[in-house]
């Protein structure tokens, strides 16, 4: 398990392609992905780097003209706190910020870090997610059923 965490703290996150992430993220078990979850400068690091891809891999074409602010919290073990990212979707664009707005989010999405990684690396099913409550929705159900559509998720 050291050698998994020491490998993704290795990383140099800016030459790993979303597939080689994907990859990555699949190699690892539920108790690597805590381990890397308890080291509160990997976990804010290993967020910030996929948070930080959303822009990218934002499809407008798809988007059209939807518009929504989405919340994303993931849960925090031991002493890491909870960490909230909101993704704002309007016209034709995609932002991220970190923390949490006063707006009222169309969807907030609550997991923790095990689901989070593998949800946005094409790991695990978001409605298996949702039947299994292994990550709490409020708000627009239909929004967050069709998100992966708006972004390219990689396969891996």
């Amino acid at each position: 398990m050291a050698d998994e965490i020491s490998r993704i703290a290795g990383l140099d996150f800016a030459s790993v392609t979303p597939d080689e992430f994907a990859r990555t993220v699949k190699g690892l078990s539920g108790r690597e992905i805590a381990g890397i979850a308890r080291d509160g400068a990997l976990r804010a690091r290993v967020l910030d780097e996929v948070f930080g891809r959303v822009e990218r891999q934002f499809r407008p074409e798809a988007a059209g003209s939807l518009a929504a602010l989405i919340r994303w919290t993931v849960t925090g073990v031991g002493a890491n706190p909870d960490v909230v990212y909101e993704t704002l979707i309007a016209d034709g664009t995609c932002t991220v910020r970190a923390g949490r707005s006063e707006a009222r989010p169309r969807v907030a999405l609550t997991m923790a870090d095990a689901e989070f990684l593998k949800l946005v690396s094409g790991n695990a099913s978001p409605v298996v997610l949702f039947v299994t409550r292994k990550v709490r929705i409020t708000g627009d159900l239909a929004l967050a059923a069709g998100l992966a559509r708006y972004f390219d998720i990689p396969k891996a």
